[in-house]
């Protein structure tokens, strides 16, 4: 059989364009390496371990729904962060899609609450960030929650399962091309599955293998990002006056000393900090997630640093991933932990420490030093950051705050795509959601998922 379409990978770029495809009656499998949803366990959120156990599969990045909706659940509902879609259909195309997706989400089980602050709260908030330099970056956010994530990409699940072939725990091992078009994938049995169309859409957990492809058959590269950080963990006291209404602050800032560019991420209220851990790599990563059943008391947020290389440097992966191996390295295979106070002071954290500090860990990390792990530059922006965020956020940059290390965002290459996101020197193949590139969150992902899927239809048509 020949599919309408061949879709590499389950996250919510692939399951959004899949339902945009069978909505009009094509032939479409997805492809994906990880588990479906209701298998999606991790041991350690579980309960039955007190650290990551390094499975085939990690199930907090990998499988139906991909990372972002099995991790948090959080939609970001605003143009202007969250990827770089905008630049290729525009602000008004990206809005009306962004309201699409969303509307599918609550159709299958989404919380029809939505955060936003009020104009006034908007206001003061940019008001006193833009005195340190801060720029506030106010959205409409969805939390789904983690737990809840699990019905509604379920109920996808469910949806399209009966509609087109869903292949899951399934390895692609590349992409088949003939003529100078895309033709299908081989599997790594050998088996070759093809389509008149390829979407490769393999989430952040796939980039490091979109990058393999993207070598082999030199697709064009627009720039190399990379984003590297660690993940904050403060009471909820700090950040409360704000979350109640913004739910997640978004801030953008520029360093004083480097002038980097520092971005806040995935802000989680009440929420938990978890291990992520990339097989391919063979790494544990730091990231966080908050749940609408269970509450811890702390908020927990990403502080990234975003740079971008360009040639001869051409391995923004490699680089990241090589800075969080020296993280496991120090931690016994596990992440770091670092009181904020024992960074400025020079000197590694303890657990007693930490222990009588008035913050309870909510992830089991190993006391030590960031400084053995990430390069001077990284921490000087991150204290700089949290620096000026104190203004916003009373009592963040206090001794006790809690920095996880490292957290990575893994996308391979950016590459130069058509406005329909199709790869110039390949017909009938397109690239969507993080892993290529195009964009940095749920929404966005699931929106390059209908815009690659729109422009199959508009092909078929013609």
């Amino acid at each position: 059989m020949i599919y309408d379409a061949v879709i590499v990978g389950s996250g919510p770029a692939g399951v959004f364009a899949a339902m945009e495809l069978v909505e009009h009656g094509k032939k479409v499998v997805i492809i994906d390496k990880g588990r479906v949803i209701r298998e999606r366990k991790c041991p350690i959120t579980e309960g039955k371990s007190s650290v990551c156990l390094n499975c085939d599969s990690c199930s907090i990045v990998s499988g139906w729904g991909g990372a972002g909706s099995a991790s948090d659940g959080k939609l970001t509902l605003t143009t202007g962060f969250g990827g770089n879609l905008e630049e290729n259909i525009g602000e008004d195309a990206l809005l009306d899609l962004i309201e699409h997706v969303d509307k599918m989400f609550v159709k299958f089980g989404a919380d029809n609450h939505a955060y936003e602050p009020s104009a006034e709260v908007a206001r003061a908030t940019i008001r006193k960030a833009s005195a340190v330099g801060l720029k506030i970056l106010p959205a409409r956010i969805r939390h789904i929650g983690t737990d809840a994530s699990r019905e509604v990409l379920n109920a996808m699940y469910e949806f399209l399962e009966p509609q087109c072939d869903i292949l899951m725990n399934t390895f692609v091992e590349e992409l088949v091309v003939e003529g100078g078009r895309a033709a299908g994938v081989r599997l790594a049995d050998g088996t070759v599955l093809r389509g008149h169309d390829v979407i490769l859409a393999p989430g952040r957990e796939g980039a490091s293998w979109l990058a393999g492809v993207v070598e082999k058959l030199k697709f064009p590269i627009a720039s190399m990002p990379v984003d590297i950080g660690v993940r904050v963990e403060v009471p909820d006291s700090v950040c409360e006056d704000l979350t109640k209404d913004f739910y997640e602050v978004k801030c953008l800032y520029n360093t004083p000393t480097f002038d980097d560019r520092c971005r806040t991420f995935c802000m989680n209220p009440s929420g938990f900090v978890v291990y992520e851990y990339n097989k391919g790599h063979d790494l544990v990563t730091v990231n966080g997630h908050s749940l609408k059943g269970v509450k811890s008391r702390n908020t927990n947020f990403a502080i990234l640093v975003t740079k971008n290389f360009t040639q001869p440097f051409s391995d923004p992966i490699g680089y990241a991933t090589h800075i969080a191996k020296l993280a496991n390295m120090l931690a016994g295979g596990g992440i770091l932990l670092q009181r904020l106070g024992d960074l400025r002071d020079g000197r590694r954290s303890t657990a007693s420490r930490i222990e009588r500090g008035m913050i309870t860990p909510t992830a089991a990390a190993e006391p030590g030093d960031l400084s053995l792990v990430l390069p001077h530059r990284y921490l000087t922006d991150i204290v700089e950051f949290l620096d000026a965020l104190n203004t916003i956020l009373p009592g963040v940059n206090q001794n006790d705050t809690l920095l996880y290390g490292v957290e990575i965002k893994l996308y391979s290459l950016r590459l130069q795509l058509g406005k329909d996101l199709s790869v110039p020197v390949y017909d009938h193949l397109y690239l969507a959601g993080d892993g290529a590139g195009v964009s940095r969150g749920i929404i966005q992902a699931a929106a390059s998922g209908v815009v690659a899927a729109r422009a199959i239809l508009q092909q078929k048509s013609c």
